[in-house]
């Protein structure tokens, strides 16, 4: 059993993946080629926005929306410790300092109630992450970070696909971006990601930052990085992208029956994962928390059910961020998911059969 199943996608829509890098292969624009251009105006049409920008990767996507608000030495930016490094990484980069701000106990994402008493003169920026394909509760952030004059960048990366009181996640904050790791909802088959925006002249400071800080040839008005989008990858992406919508919807299938199925056999140890009201998920994981996830997760690898258990160490515990002076205790929401969570296996194919493998051995670890 794979813990994320790319091959049997790959073997729906092979034929229209071939035949897709074939164009590329036939007419040699390797890179910010003709693929990339198609990939950004279906995404615009898709998000109803006026800006999308392919770029290398989600995290080349973070690292520029931060460079385009001018952010650097001295700025904070606040995000949440519950989270892939990229999230605080791009900013530590840059010379500003993370801020980190507790998760909430039901979506394990960042907790409004708690951001207000983060910002300070000093703060640039505020981060949210779609974690595990819910959106963070954008209306909150948003009305706050206005009243304070700062911007949002949604970090969409495992949260594209999803909604928000019925908006699309990706242009829920000032800027938006999302990844193409071939493990998310949305992946290519290497590096690659997305910005989203309906402010002109960021988007075009950010397409300057994607080639070098180039506007035109010979003429570099601001510091870039090499943040190309490779024309493969967005023809690997579009392919995927006729088939997402369905796929989304298979992935809410099979959470809601794990969900069910574990729910019903009473496994009081282990609490399943809960998508807000105003929210729904693609389901990027399917993540629970268990009390012994050391346990849960050794009775399913003897059965052949993978299982990972992400962001276990938070990252104001990473040796990396240890000059930030935060302490084991400070974020009591996010030590405890990261101490008991555990995902199982999600994607649009899990069989039947395998769905009901994994909430019988999920069940008889946790009566």
């Amino acid at each position: 059993m794979q813990f994320i199943d790319l091959a049997s996608q790959q073997a729906r829509i092979r034929p229209e993946i071939e035949r897709r890098i074939l164009q590329v292969l036939d007419h040699g624009q390797y890179i910010l080629g003709p693929e990339v251009r198609e990939l950004e105006e279906k995404l615009q049409d898709r998000l109803n926005c006026k800006h999308a920008i392919g770029v290398a990767s989600g995290t080349d996507a973070l690292m520029m929306a931060l460079m385009a608000w001018g952010i650097g030495s001295g700025d904070e930016v606040i995000t949440v410790p519950y989270t892939w490094i990229s999230t605080a990484e791009v900013v530590a980069l840059l010379g500003a300092t993370p801020v980190f701000v507790d998760i909430q106990e039901d979506t394990w994402n960042l907790d409004p109630t708690k951001l207000e008493a983060a910002i300070t003169e000093k703060t640039k920026a505020i981060i949210p992450v779609g974690i595990y394909g819910q959106p963070a509760d954008m209306t909150a952030i948003m009305e706050i970070a206005q009243n304070a004059g700062i911007p949002v960048l949604e970090d969409a990366a495992q949260s594209f696909g999803s909604t928000h009181h019925g908006r699309p996640s990706g242009i829920l904050g000032d800027i938006g971006t999302t990844s193409f790791f071939p493990s998310k909802p949305l992946g290519g088959y290497g590096d690659g990601g997305a910005i989203f925006t309906n402010d002109d002249e960021l988007a075009e400071k950010m397409r300057w930052i994607r080639v070098h800080g180039q506007e035109k040839k010979h003429y570099h008005p601001v510091l870039g990085i090499n943040g190309r989008l490779d024309s493969m990858q967005a023809a690997i992406v579009q392919a995927k992208l006729d088939i997402f919508d369905e796929e989304v919807r298979m992935r809410q299938s099979i959470a809601e029956n794990y969900s069910a199925q574990i729910a019903a056999a009473g496994c009081h140890t282990v609490t399943l994962p809960q998508v807000a009201e105003a929210n729904t998920s693609v389901w990027a994981q399917y993540t629970l928390l268990s009390a012994d996830r050391d346990g849960l997760h050794a009775s399913l690898s003897e059965q052949g059910i993978p299982s990972v258990s992400y962001y276990a160490v938070p990252l104001h515990l990473q040796p990396v961020f240890s000059k930030l002076g935060y302490r084991e205790g400070d974020f009591p929401a996010t030590e405890r998911v990261a101490d008991q969570c555990i995902s199982l296996p999600m994607s649009a194919y899990v069989t039947e059969g395998e769905q009901g493998l994994i909430t019988e051995a999920v069940i008889d670890a946790t009566r």
